[in-house]
């Protein structure tokens, strides 16, 4: 080990060493870095956790709040929640790691770098005419209230979000990361849900401006549902 950062043989560089030196608990391996992280809310204390940085963007969290949590590759958002954290929605900002004995905000440190471009890159590559993002609006169905909810997708953080929801075969609204939203609160009106995003037409019923059959925001090389392994694999050849 040295200065601090523990090394495995092999490694690909993805930050210089003076950029990492006095962050706690770095450890590179062969294709992420890896550094302590937290989540602070003001009911519960700290929730630590250790943040794994991908050179493809990809951040995933695995808590170790107690000794017996079973948490693992947790997005950055999803973590927040996880910790209890009264002000949610923010992760950039209230997701920390340590850098000289103190808490820094993500958003301030060289660790977002790889996440940032990926998503510049994605959102970039899979636009409408007009320049926006064209994935359009989705719906999940609440197992309990059976009411549909909204999720947007406009970011790649977003669209990881509805991924993960809709392989949930008990989805709920309480696990809704970005919206304070329960099982009482009103379904949208249906004259309402017919306003997806579009950037065609704002109620468009799906078309090449909105609909998305695949592409680097929407698809994740950390996920292993078939979707996700064959998009990785097909970008890979």
């Amino acid at each position: 080990m040295a200065n601090g950062v523990e090394r495995e043989s092999e490694l690909v560089v993805m930050f210089s060493e003076e950029e990492l030196s006095e962050m706690s608990g770095v450890r590179r391996c062969l294709n992420y870095i890896e550094v302590t992280c937290g989540c602070t809310s003001h009911r519960y204390g700290d929730a630590v956790g250790r943040l794994r940085v991908f050179q493809n963007g990809d951040l995933e969290i695995s808590c170790e709040c107690t000794p017996g949590c079973q948490e693992d590759k947790l997005t950055p958002a999803a973590f927040e929640k996880h910790s209890g954290r009264e002000t949610a929605r923010k992760w950039k900002n209230n997701v920390w790691v340590i850098v000289n004995e103190e808490k820094v905000p993500l958003f301030k440190t060289v660790l977002l770098k790889y996440y940032n471009q990926a998503s510049k890159n994605a959102n970039g590559s899979h636009r409408s005419h007009n320049g926006r993002a064209c994935h359009r609006d989705e719906f999940i169905r609440c197992t309990r209230c059976n009411k549909d909810r909204r999720f947007r997708l406009r970011t790649k953080e977003e669209c990881r979000i509805h991924h993960d929801a809709l392989a949930d075969s008990n989805w709920k609204c309480s696990d809704l990361p970005y919206d304070k939203i329960s099982c009482d609160d009103d379904e949208e009106r249906a004259s309402r849900r017919v306003y997806r995003g579009c950037t065609r037409s704002p109620t468009c019923k799906g078309c090449t401006s909105c609909v998305c059959f695949g592409c680097e925001i929407c698809r994740f090389s950390d996920c292993s549902c078939q979707t996700c392994v064959d998009f990785t694999m097909n970008a890979k050849t």
